[in-house]
């Protein structure tokens, strides 16, 4: 196949009525006398191959026998135009090069469990649900890229050893640092605290963990957060920029992704309907509408998982809930000037039930209210001096929030659970592969 144009599904249509060689691996196969389809997949999208014992001749013509799903293959072709083939294009194959005959693959097509499908995880990731998930996924963090790095943000990496808890003590995962007790962390926020009275802006995005012994659809033990920090930054200006970050992750994959969305047969008018100004409500606010919606929640409950689900559902843009009560929330949470009880932290609740996506807020940035915060949270001084010492050289007012990839992957998909956001997912039940 010397000499042949080697290109991808995804180009296609670049080379109507040309041949052309794809490299990939066979998706099906059915027989119809003297032709056989072949449905071909590269990674960038299907294609229908038809492959003629006229048009390949003998030999060619019978390498095609006996392939299985999933056999690896290159295959040569004329490009023809088709609005009724996957793509709008087939192939009309004249030669072909078996790489690999797969063994019997154990997914078929008939219905599977989730159980079944996770332990098969690394075979599952291929099917087009999957790939489809994957590419909004994708889009999801280079659309994030572009949004920070056009308004000036540093990208700076956080740490995954962590001396001390960044949410609650009950959710680190602990492990042994050559005989110092380290945690894997929980988030980047505070050392995007100390970039930001570096940089002046900043993100980072990386892999948290939290040891939440949770089965609901909205957990994983491992996940991958965006958290942006700004000095000179107030609690309004915090929501105004997580409120745009948002708006533009749908507006990007509404342009990038339609047909992804598509495959994943998601309505897209929910998503168009996402657009600036968003709703904002207090957490007095949503609790008293929850209440009147039947929810049992009390004044100084956490929003729960089907309170975010009840209030979500009653408006067709993301929620944005701001000042929860100040024992809710983190203990570095400034507190509110007007009220001292409540916290300047906002909870962005994307619609249609899915809850809770963005979290973030005002940090404190007095030494002396935030080395009592620490105290009255038992937690060791020792482990956050080097968090002190950033209100004691050129403290400013600052703040962010993190963003949870794979729940904002989860909404934006419409898919249920937020393990099939990530390729490989971690839960209180599964570790491998």
């Amino acid at each position: 196949m010397t000499g042949q144009i080697q290109t991808e599904i995804r180009k296609i249509g670049d080379y109507v009525d040309q041949s052309v060689s794809l490299r990939g691996w066979l998706y099906n196969i059915r027989s119809s006398g003297k032709i056989k389809f072949l449905q071909i997949r590269d990674g960038t999208g299907l294609i229908q191959a038809v492959a003629a014992r006229k048009d390949m001749g003998e030999d060619e013509f019978e390498k095609l026998s006996g392939l299985t799903r999933e056999s690896s293959l290159e295959i040569t072709g004329t490009v023809r135009k088709d609005s009724r083939a996957p793509g709008g294009h087939e192939l009309l194959v004249t030669a072909c090069n078996i790489y690999h005959v797969a063994e019997e693959y154990p997914i078929s097509p008939k219905e599977h469990g989730a159980d079944f499908l996770l332990g098969y995880r690394h075979l599952w990731l291929r099917a087009p649900r999957q790939h489809a998930i994957m590419k909004v996924r994708n889009e999801v963090i280079r659309a994030t890229r572009d949004f920070f790095d056009s308004r000036g943000f540093l990208n700076i990496d956080a740490p995954i050893f962590t001396p001390n808890p960044c949410e609650e003590t009950s959710t680190l995962f602990e492990t042994d640092y050559f005989g110092t007790k380290a945690f894997l962390t929980q988030s980047g926020q505070l050392y995007m605290e100390a970039a930001a009275l570096a940089y002046g802006k900043v993100y980072c995005f990386g892999p948290t963990f939290r040891a939440e012994k949770s089965k609901t659809r909205r957990h994983l033990t491992e996940f991958w957060m965006i958290e942006p920090e700004v000095a000179y930054i107030d609690f309004d200006g915090v929501i105004d920029l997580a409120e745009e970050y948002v708006a533009y992750l749908v507006e990007r994959t509404l342009e990038n992704c339609s047909e992804a969305l598509d495959r994943l047969e998601r309505d897209k008018t929910p998503l168009e309907a996402v657009t600036l100004p968003f709703i904002r409500k207090s957490y007095t606010e949503v609790v008293e509408e929850l209440q009147s919606a039947g929810s049992k929640i009390e004044w100084g409950s956490d929003l729960g998982a089907e309170d975010e689900t009840i209030i979500t559902r009653m408006y067709d843009k993301p929620l944005s809930v701001h000042r929860y009560p100040r024992e809710v929330k983190a203990f570095y949470m400034q507190p509110d000037p007007e009220n001292s009880t409540l916290a300047l932290g906002v909870d962005i609740l994307a619609p249609e039930g899915y809850g809770e996506i963005v979290g973030g807020g005002q940090r404190m940035d007095d030494y002396d209210t935030l080395h009592q915060a620490i105290i009255e949270q038992e937690l060791p001084l020792e482990a956050f001096d080097w968090y002190l010492d950033l209100r004691k050289y050129g403290s400013v007012p600052h703040g962010g929030f993190g963003l949870g990839v794979e729940r904002t992957v989860g909404w934006l998909c419409g898919i249920r659970h937020i393990r099939e956001a990530i390729p490989f997912p971690r839960t209180i039940t599964r570790l491998k592969p």
